[in-house]
């Protein structure tokens, strides 16, 4: 079983992570994602290193009650 403490996965599409709150978004052909757009998901190995999807970020947060995180200026 996954570990799922949320009641929304995260998983890659469209060159970013999404948030959904499908619990097996792999076996299905698109899913609704926390910012509003149904996507096919990209398990490749790269997709994971993608950049966060900034609304489904910001609804994840609401959800999970965990207010968002200062992001870093870059170095």
């Amino acid at each position: 079983m996954i570990y799922r403490p949320h009641p929304f996965s995260w998983f890659p599409s469209a060159e970013e992570r999404h948030a959904t709150p499908s619990e097996d978004w792999r076996h299905e052909g698109a899913v609704a994602s926390l910012c509003g757009r149904t996507l096919a998901g990209d398990d490749s190995t790269v997709a994971w290193l993608w950049p966060t999807c900034e609304p489904c970020d910001v609804e994840a947060h609401r959800i999970a009650g965990v207010p968002m995180h200062r992001k870093a200026a870059p170095r």
